[in-house]
């Protein structure tokens, strides 16, 4: 049973979803973000998503691309990733890489999920793979006892979605819009349909991203979802800080506002922000 597992089940066992949190690794330097991310953890925050920094981030919104430019320019490598992976890991906490496909595939299937498991990391999440072209991965990631996450969308026909579902093991994200990554006023209200439609295709947890941004959002679509996925609004707080120990303090802030969010009663009567 994987710490991704564990950690959805201790959550539902509090009658709660999962928070998930994403920080790309390097920014605002390695150590930074290992501090920032292990805040989050002791916060609230369950699981971790570590993104892998890439030129071309085709998913991402104009807040993560900033962040992921300055961990680039910061000179960031593959193995910083798997350090900051290793310093969650070696706390408590279970950590997955957020990852295009094309560095993985650069670096070698085999030996990115070698390293990944050594380094104490729970799989990957791969927003730009399908399951049609995630043979390599799959087979990697079955020898090596590691998560592989792929995304299903509002626009995916049910048939995709059981496809999507079957190759996934740890959960199933489900994208709740159309776009890129970034704080909504809202949260698609398509979300709750999503999640709905998924589960009719696996028992597996549901985790819903894309636009979460503060505890009543997180409240809302934790009263559906089994698990709440925030990236933006986490690295927005670390780009308006005025340095690293404000920064610390602002995501750490957010975090314990998502974990009371997901734990109120309007997560359990469904109440939309």
């Amino acid at each position: 049973m994987s710490a991704v597992t564990v950690a959805f089940e201790k959550a539902a066992a509090d009658g709660r979803a999962a928070v998930i949190g994403y920080l790309p690794a390097g920014f605002p330097t390695v150590d930074g973000a290992i501090e920032a991310a292990l805040a989050m953890a002791h916060a609230g925050v369950d699981i971790m998503e570590i993104g892998l920094p890439y030129s071309d981030p085709l998913m991402d919104g104009p807040v993560i691309q900033e962040a992921v430019h300055r961990a680039l320019t910061g000179g960031v490598r593959v193995s910083d990733v798997l350090r900051t992976v290793e310093a969650l890991a070696g706390a408590g906490v279970p950590a997955l890489v957020m990852t295009y496909w094309n560095p993985v595939d650069r670096y070698g299937v085999q030996a990115f999920a070698a390293d990944l498991a050594c380094a104490g990391g729970s799989g990957l999440i791969t927003p730009d793979l399908t399951p049609e072209e995630a043979g390599p991965w799959l087979a990697a990631a079955s020898e090596h006892d590691l998560d592989a996450v792929f995304l299903a969308a509002v626009s995916s026909t049910q048939q995709r979605i059981a496809r999507v579902a079957a190759a996934c093991s740890g959960f199933v994200y489900a994208a709740s819009l159309m776009g890129v990554t970034g704080v909504r006023d809202a949260v698609s209200r398509e979300a709750e349909g999503l999640v709905g439609r998924i589960r009719t295709a696996t028992t597996l947890p549901v985790a819903v991203g894309l636009g979460v941004r503060d505890g009543a959002q997180a409240a809302w679509v934790g009263s559906f979802a089994n698990g709440v996925i925030v990236g933006s609004a986490f690295v927005r707080r670390l780009l308006d800080a005025r340095d690293q120990q404000a920064g610390v303090a602002a995501v750490t802030d957010l975090a314990a506002e998502l974990a009371a969010g997901v734990r109120s009663p309007a997560a359990r009567d469904g109440a939309s922000p």
